[in-house]
């Protein structure tokens, strides 16, 4: 049986624990959890008690993130981690001679195909991002590409956490906690620090993914929208533990600083046996997403399809927001129903997974799935000429829109591009077009 197919027997019917930010608890040998306190003198069958930390110890209570693993070795047992080399991945400050926020709408194909033998990790490739990871604030755009799993290798991310979004081909996710299997159309959320290893469930894994150095991902408020709606946090799974009982060498990567740091280590650490707490990973299919829209005029604001959204010191304003175009229907009177023409003192990295973009139809290479556009702070980007001309002439009759599924990272600072991806072979060029030829229709 082949790697490929022994990772898809395993990920067909795994058990997941329910409810998004729960005091959640499994164990994956009966009595391995304590009971009444979290470090007893001596764990439950000889394990070790370790508490990992997601927040600092006095934030609210309701911020806190932690959890408590009882593992058969403690995570200090490992040899000194060295220097590696970093591939293709980059992180904030972006710095780099050629680096600078770019006020051009830009557009990207997918990434080129992979050389034979790259793994999730190596398939990584940076577009750009914000802030400063040492300081845990902003985000950073990253791809993957790959079509080998990652053999006894294992990563974890000390500067942020990890919202993997595939596109082409499932993951099975084996982490610290348990495992998770995301297929195109769900995503996946790796807390900071919690290692984890990617095996294909298809010949190969292409995707985006978000990393989060601030504030840890929240469902947002719903405000005047009541009580229900957008992402439920019941659709959110959390893995049951599952553990590896592995001696020999395994690869322990970790990203500190903007780094990739490397120990060889003589047993895998994904040796947790049970756990309970709230820093956890998660699944999420996103077309559970509950849409909200007007039901009278106007298109509203993309934030009303936010599923996710890493929140900062200003009420409303967010490090980074998740946000989903699913399917939908178009109901509105008198009303241009793609959205409308823009520019936003948020910056906007959109992605696609499946089908199109009803504000995206045209231009050399298209938007097409795999593929990424970039309108920075201010920007004026909307709907190219084809749309706009489609849609101010159609006929207002219900409409659903079901033959895509678009995302977009929402950020508070403009995205600054790694030299890579501005210099890169899949770049678009003529991107700018698409809004050439808008007529002027103006009457005195």
């Amino acid at each position: 049986m082949s790697g490929t197919e022994q990772a898809r027997k395993t990920a067909e019917g795994l058990l997941y624990l329910s409810g998004f930010g729960n005091e959640h608890s499994s164990e994956a040998v009966p009595g391995a959890l304590p009971h009444g306190r979290n470090s007893p003198q001596r764990a439950p069958l000889g394990l070790y008690a370790e508490q990992l930390s997601g927040s600092a110890f006095t934030e609210p209570r309701a911020h806190n993130r932690r959890s408590w693993l009882y593992r058969i070795r403690p995570s200090a047992a490992h040899p000194a981690f060295t220097r590696i080399d970093n591939g293709a991945v980059r992180t904030a400050p972006f710095t780099e001679p050629g680096s600078a926020p770019d006020p051009n709408r830009l557009r990207w194909n997918p990434l080129p195909e992979p050389a034979p033998g790259t793994d999730w990790l190596d398939g990584l490739w940076t577009v750009g991002g914000n802030g400063d990871a040492a300081q845990r604030t902003g985000m950073a755009v990253h791809l993957y590409h790959a079509n080998s799993p990652m053999e006894r290798r294992v990563f974890g991310d000390s500067d942020g956490e990890l919202l993997i979004v595939p596109e082409q081909g499932g993951l099975l996710l084996r982490t610290e906690l348990g495992l998770l299997r995301a297929e195109p159309g769900e995503v996946a959320l790796v807390p900071r620090g919690v290692r984890f290893r990617v095996e294909l469930l298809d010949a190969t894994a292409r995707g985006y993914v978000c990393e989060n150095y601030g504030a840890p991902f929240q469902l947002p408020d719903l405000g005047p929208i009541g009580a229900n709606g957008l992402a439920n946090a019941r659709d959110f799974r959390a893995p049951v533990a599952a553990y590896e009982d592995v001696e020999g060498d395994v690869e322990v990567v970790n990203k500190y600083c903007g780094n990739l740091w490397s120990a060889l280590y003589d047993h895998s650490p994904l040796d947790v046996v049970a756990w309970h707490g709230n820093h956890v990973p998660y699944v999420y299919d996103l077309h559970r997403f509950n849409v909200i829209g007007s039901i009278s005029y106007d298109h509203p604001d993309p934030s009303i399809f936010t599923v996710l959204t890493s929140p900062t010191d200003t009420p409303g304003l967010a490090g980074v927001d998740f946000v989903v175009f699913a399917p939908r229907w178009l109901v509105g009177e008198d009303t241009f129903r793609p959205p409308y023409f823009h520019r936003n003192v948020m910056s906007e990295y959109m992605g696609l997974i499946e089908g199109a973009y009803d504000a995206k139809t045209s231009g050399p290479g298209g938007f097409v799935p795999g593929g990424g556009s970039l309108h920075n702070m201010m920007s004026a980007h909307g709907p190219d000429r084809e749309t706009f001309d489609r849609a101010s002439e159609a006929e207002l009759r219900p409409q659903k829109v079901d033959d895509g599924l678009a995302f977009m990272f929402e950020t508070r600072w403009p995205v600054t591009l790694a030299p890579q991806a501005a210099a890169a072979s899949h770049l678009q060029t003529g991107y700018d077009d698409v809004w050439q030829g808008l007529q002027r229709h103006f009457r005195s």
